[in-house]
């Protein structure tokens, strides 16, 4: 399977000092690179700019470190042959990564005060953010950015959310769970993913109206990152919630119930038949983050262990 790679476009901000500490960086990074392919996977690397006019050094571009012949012709190689695409968005058919791309959407996200939008992208794609290591704030197999998101409703949702990285090969080997699970995933769209519901979320169950919801998710749209991920938090919950109530506080994402006025103004349309022939009110929600505005709803009423999944897709009115 391939992965989408975001480049951490401020790992490449300040410039290696010399050309010398400029080929370690990209000599560090191949071999970043090398280890996660080593893990079964393709990559895809998602840049800002060109990856080829990236600055490493003062007069040193990386088009001129292909062409230098004191680094290893098999690593020049490598980058010439490594898949690229740029801006971020290239390919992707989003609007909202667009336009966090051009400064202007409802999601922006902060690393150390300064704008991060490779690492918020990744957030977005649920995927992994690479870097040069060209400072030691990047020697981190995870990191913290701040992300900001302004819901339909005009409330501003402040939140620390943790994005999966590496900028060395050690970083990867950390990893290797993580790529175990996305191989294993491996959905290739809204009618895969249906398909295997069972063997991927042994303890949710679906109501019948859910299926035309998920089918109709196209491969390769950030939707359906978000809509697995969502689906697999409140799996890995249920295998841990073997006893008491549910705990909102226990799931990765912020999942809310619905306000009173909404809840009484929308009641019917809350309501779904489950699997067991009862009607129930779905009113706890998860957010899809990104994505615009999506809500996973989904009932606790069965567990310990058990949850039900009511209604996937663009907000309730």
């Amino acid at each position: 399977m391939e992965i989408d790679l975001l480049l951490n476009e401020l790992s490449l901000k300040n410039p290696a000092s010399d050309q010398q500490t400029a080929r370690y960086w990209m000599s560090n990074f191949i071999q970043t690179i090398k280890a996660i392919k080593a893990q079964g996977v393709k990559v895809y690397l998602r840049t800002k700019d060109n990856f080829h006019t990236t600055i490493l050094a003062p007069d040193y571009p990386l088009r001129r470190w292909l062409n230098d012949q004191e680094v290893d012709q098999v690593e020049r190689g490598f980058i010439r042959t490594l898949a690229t695409g740029n801006p971020f968005s290239t390919n992707i058919a989003n609007v909202d990564i667009k336009d966090i791309e051009n400064n202007c959407g409802l999601s922006e996200f902060w690393y150390q005060g300064e704008t991060a939008i490779g690492l918020g992208v990744a957030y977005i794609l649920d995927t992994m953010s690479v870097s040069l290591m060209s400072a030691e704030c990047w020697d981190r197999s995870f990191l913290s950015i701040e992300a900001q998101t302004i819901d339909e409703d005009g409330v501003v949702i402040d939140e620390i959310v943790n994005i999966v990285h590496t900028s060395r090969s050690n970083h990867v080997e950390e990893h290797t769970e993580w790529f175990k699970n996305r191989i294993r995933l491996g959905v290739i769209d809204g009618e895969d993913l249906w398909n295997r519901r069972d063997e991927l979320f042994p303890s949710l169950e679906f109501c019948e109206n859910v299926s035309k919801q998920i089918q109709n998710l196209y491969y390769g749209t950030p939707i359906l990152t978000q809509v697995v991920n969502k689906l697999l938090e409140l799996e890995n919950y249920c295998k841990t919630w073997t006893e008491g109530g549910f705990n909102v506080e226990g799931i990765a994402s912020k999942a809310t119930p619905e306000s009173e006025s909404r809840l009484h103004k929308l009641v019917q349309k809350l309501t779904f038949k489950c699997p067991d022939g009862k009607d129930r009110i779905f009113s706890l929600h998860l957010r899809m983050t990104g994505a615009g505005a999506w809500r996973l709803h989904f009932s606790t009423e069965l567990g310990p262990g058990k949850i039900i999944i009511g209604y996937i897709g663009t907000k309730i009115q």
